[in-house]
């Protein structure tokens, strides 16, 4: 009997071994301060949280629109929010049903009713509305937009208010206005590099809209390759991509269009020229510049940009235009216009002859007046199509120009994509000047000097992008207003499906809070319980987001599992069993034992 009485002690202490291992740890009462609890990301413009609870009921919980609004008498806003309503649906409850309490007597929160005060568009545009307002309390909780974009983001920050507390799903009471300090925030993702599977694209999206993301800018060729299947010129990727299988069909582009267009985010195509097209040329060599030895250079034996001189290639690229058009949406098109090598022109005779007539000086200056002559009939090609579009160009266009000291050929419709910054890693002047001299002359621009996601640090990088501003320039209130946003970009050299989303991931975030936050909210000391509590939100949702130092979620990303914030426990033996089952099976093995002693 003694012996078996030593046994059903030691199986107890083990017991309460087991229990105490599950109990709040040392370290996880530190780490209370730097993890936040149903805060929002990137922070609204005006926020007021009470410490008044309300909890909600998975099993009853319901978010309705609001049947006498256009959430539900207007058929394009209706698509949109039904569609939205359904996968928020899913995205407020994430305790396992196992784990869950029941909130029997708590002060319960039965629904979300959601207005929208306006019509809406079929696709979002740089003019959209985004603003919302949100109260809870304890008359229950609405969520008020001008338009479904509005409503979307507001969406967004309520499934956020909600965080875990003891099995229970809990959100503060809370009135919120709130909407975007910029109406461009956008991020590029380079496909021509690396080429991107489909599914990592719409993974990037869910990412785009939980950070209130609005635009994807869609660098899809490069010299690399050509994936982007045209009907008019089939040989661009027939010839010009890695592969066959390494393209994007009309089918392909559409279906990105249309998951972004339900999330509120504007898909901008990039077609690079007259630089970056190494690739066009192995199904269209006609439409590029031969490149000849010289001195300078004896070794150019090869294919250079667009060649300027021949009219075919302006009918070239009108016709693939009115394509790409045709096929998405915006009304603005990225034209590229970077980093073109003059010394292919300069080597074609063809060219020179082209200058001699078009009064162009044989200097950079002459150079310089060529590819704005280009640029200014790809321009003049996007204004012709038949739905009007407007070009947006990477800042050399611009810096050409003026180097020419004529801007009167460069519209003003046309946005500024400054991108250079002079330190090692850049050429050009330093991003603040360029700004303020884009401004200055009267352009709206888009900043992403500073947040090139592509370069990386060891450690924590994400605060240098927080504490960039677009507006940190000398120049007038005007001048700033000509802003209208950023873009995070992230070119893919060294990236593919394998690094993608947590190259991107939280480090993104970081620009996102900056683009549509007060410009005081700034300190990103601050802010780290915040993008703490934002990624393993993130997480939690399917998204691997890159840890930022160490620490820990409660709900690990687990490639194993098919629901992304299911935590399951993983034995020695590799078999998953939730911690509750292991309890149960604990229990079952110490009544077998006092069942055997006493025998």
């Amino acid at each position: 009997m003694k012996p078996c009485l030593a046994f059903l002690v030691a199986l107890s202490l083990q017991a309460a071994v087991a229990e105490w291992s599950y109990q709040t740890s040392w370290y996880e009462k530190a780490r209370q301060d730097k993890v936040a609890r149903g805060t929002v990301w990137p922070q609204p413009r005006s926020i007021d949280t009470t410490s008044v609870r309300y909890y909600l009921d998975p099993r009853s919980f319901k978010l309705e629109a609001d049947s006498s609004s256009a959430a539900v008498s207007d058929p394009e806003c209706k698509e949109v929010v039904d569609h939205a309503l359904s996968r928020y649906g899913e995205l407020l409850f994430w305790i396992p049903e196992e784990d869950r309490a029941g909130v029997d007597g708590d002060e319960i929160l039965d629904k979300l009713v959601l207005t929208i005060t306006r019509g809406c568009t079929r696709y979002p545009s740089l003019e959209s509305d985004e603003s919302y307002s949100i109260l809870v309390n304890s008359d229950g909780a609405t969520l008020r937009a001008q338009t479904a974009w509005g409503a979307l983001r507001g969406l967004e920050t309520f499934s956020q208010l909600i965080y875990g507390e003891n099995g229970k799903h809990v959100i503060n009471g809370t009135s919120i206005s709130d909407s975007p300090r910029f109406p461009h925030r956008g991020i590029m993702i380079d496909t021509a590099r690396h080429y991107l599977p489909l599914p990592f694209i719409l993974n990037h999206l869910d990412a785009m809209a939980y950070n209130k993301m609005n635009v994807l800018h869609w660098h899809i060729v490069d010299d690399q390759a050509f994936p982007f299947q045209s009907a008019t010129y089939p040989d661009l990727s027939g010839k010009g991509a890695y592969t066959r299988k390494h393209v994007y069909t009309p089918d392909d582009v559409s279906q990105v269009l249309e998951f972004a267009r339900l999330r509120g985010i504007r898909v901008i195509p990039e077609f690079d020229s007259p630089g970056h097209m190494m690739s066009w040329g192995q199904g269209h060599p006609e439409i590029l510049t031969r490149c000849y030895p010289t001195s300078f250079q004896p070794d150019i034996y090869h294919l250079g940009p667009a060649n300027p001189a021949r009219e075919t290639t302006y009918t070239f690229m009108r016709k693939l235009f009115e394509e790409i058009r045709q096929l998405f949406a915006d009304e603005y098109f990225h034209v590229g216009g970077d980093e073109v090598r003059f010394q292919c022109w300069n080597s074609n005779e063809e060219v020179h002859q082209f200058m001699v007539q078009q009064g162009f000086p044989n200097s950079t200056q002459g150079f310089a007046d060529l590819q704005g002559y280009y640029i200014r009939r790809i321009l003049e090609i996007l204004h012709q199509v038949p739905e009007t579009t407007r070009g947006i160009v990477w800042q050399e266009i611009f810096d050409n120009f003026e180097i020419t000291g004529d801007l009167t050929g460069l519209n003003l419709d046309t946005i500024i994509h400054v991108w250079e910054w002079n330190d090692t890693r850049y050429q050009g002047e330093p991003f603040r000047e360029e700004m303020a001299k884009v401004t200055a002359a009267g352009y709206r621009t888009i900043l992403s000097s500073c947040y090139y996601l592509n370069y990386i640090n060891y450690g924590r990088d994400w605060p240098q992008y927080y504490e960039c501003d677009p507006h940190d320039f000398q120049g007038t209130e005007a001048q700033k207003q000509l802003v209208i946003g950023g873009e995070a970009c992230l070119w893919a050299e060294w990236v593919d499906s394998t690094n993608f989303i947590p190259r991107m991931w939280p480090r993104a975030s970081a620009v996102a809070e900056r683009l549509w936050s007060p410009q005081d909210v700034a300190d990103s000391e601050a802010a780290s319980p915040r993008m703490e509590e934002q990624r393993c939100r993130m997480v939690r949702r399917g998204i691997p987001a890159q840890p930022q130092g160490p620490s820990y979620c409660e709900y690990e990303w687990n490639i194993l599992s098919q629901l992304p914030n299911y935590r399951p426990v993983i034995t020695s033996s590799g078999l998953r069993v939730t911690e509750g089952l292991f309890h149960i099976m604990f229990l079952n093995v110490l009544v077998l034992a006092v069942v055997k002693c006493l025998a």
